[in-house]
């Protein structure tokens, strides 16, 4: 007995040894595994349905499946990312060019205020208007500088980014491939109960759907209509406001709102009252009832997080993770408050014995 207790117990220490030496060499590319991971999840129901279409040969499935992924999901990331590094780096030159004399309309905002309003900014220490010229060029400067880096940088990095992609796609195809076995594997290893599995595995999956397909697709179009109507109005960069506002509406109580709005009011401060009022009304009306219409029909009630959870996981993810972290945080939340379900649900009730009632005498 003795013997078979050390046996097991040095077979335990040898797995957690070589799971960790195992996990610290897939941690270079840990970005490409988890994106390889996250888009089999959600392009999974679409290989199912080509399996059944082209007579169940799985090759030919997977391929089609990865390469309408290819299309639709991987490559816009790619142009748009490109993109925004010009756009980002065209802006900031202007900035520090002085072509874009963002003090200047600071400078027109403040004085459209009304004098209340004026104070109140002077107390806060806004009303130095040269101080605040200055630390926009300083940080128009350290900006033109951060882009040329992130270019200079993607240019070294072009070979580490091709393996990492190569990977992805390549993991990507058995996952697609191969996914239903190995979650099989995966839940046989895992040591709970069979209907705690499945319920884990129930949320990993919904969680990384709503989050991707769900809030992804939210984000995309709040950014694109932002900015369209920035395009519209003939407002600088453009795509990089997009962009920003598509970030931004990941977070609840932020929304693209926070990008929009300043500068409606700046429009209708400053005099341009049509364009204020369209940019409003457009906001409203058109970009702010996304949220409420989509969000019900792509990530669904049950899948649905407190906002304040969704904020906090997001926020962390993005802090920890980076670019990743919009997903992994939520991912993380997610499972955190269904094992705790889990937890709290198999936890026996424990009775205290009631008092007994005075005996009538």
């Amino acid at each position: 007995m003795n013997q078979t207790n050390l046996q097991h117990k040095s077979l335990l220490c040898l797995l957690i040894l070589i799971t960790l030496a195992f996990l610290w060499i897939l941690l270079p590319f840990y970005g490409a595994v988890f994106w390889a991971v996250i888009l089999g999840i959600v392009f999974a129901p679409l290989q199912r349905r080509l399996a059944l279409k082209f007579g169940r040969r799985r090759n030919l499935a997977s391929i089609s499946t990865l390469l309408i992924c290819l299309v639709i999901a991987i490559l816009p990331v790619i142009v748009v990312s490109a993109l925004l590094v010009q756009e980002g780096a065209a802006l900031y030159a202007n900035v520090e060019s002085g072509k874009l004399d963002i003090a200047g309309y600071i400078a027109q905002f403040k004085h459209a205020l009304p004098p209340y309003f004026q104070h109140l900014l002077d107390r806060m220490g806004m009303g130095n208007l040269e101080g605040l010229r200055d630390k926009i060029a300083k940080g128009a400067m350290q900006g033109s500088q951060y882009f040329a880096s992130q270019a200079f940088s993607f240019g070294q990095g072009t070979f580490d980014f091709i393996i990492s992609f190569g990977i992805m796609l390549y993991l990507l195809f058995f996952f697609l491939r191969d996914g239903p076995e190995l979650v099989r594997k995966i839940r046989t290893a895992v040591p709970l109960a069979e209907h705690q599995k499945r319920r884990l595995q129930l949320k990993f999956n919904r969680v990384v759907r709503a989050t991707v397909k769900g809030n992804l697709v939210m984000a995309v179009t709040q950014g694109a209509l932002g900015g369209f109507i920035f395009w519209v109005l003939d407002i600088p960069s453009a795509l990089l406001w997009a962009v920003v506002m598509a970030f931004l509406s990941l977070l609840p109580a932020v929304g693209a709102g926070v990008v929009w709005a300043p500068v409606a009011a700046y429009f209708l401060l400053s005099g341009e009252t049509w364009q204020g009022v369209v940019l409003t009304a457009y906001g409203i009306c058109v970009i702010g009832l996304v949220d409420n219409v989509l969000r019900p029909i792509l990530v669904g009630k049950d899948t649905r997080m407190p906002d304040y959870l969704v904020l906090l996981s997001t926020v962390g993810g993005l802090a920890v993770f980076g670019l990743n972290g919009f997903v992994i945080g939520p991912l993380i939340a997610a499972l955190f408050m269904s094992a705790w379900g889990i937890f709290t649900s198999e936890k026996k009730q424990v009775r205290l014995p009631q008092d007994r009632a005075p005996s009538d005498q």
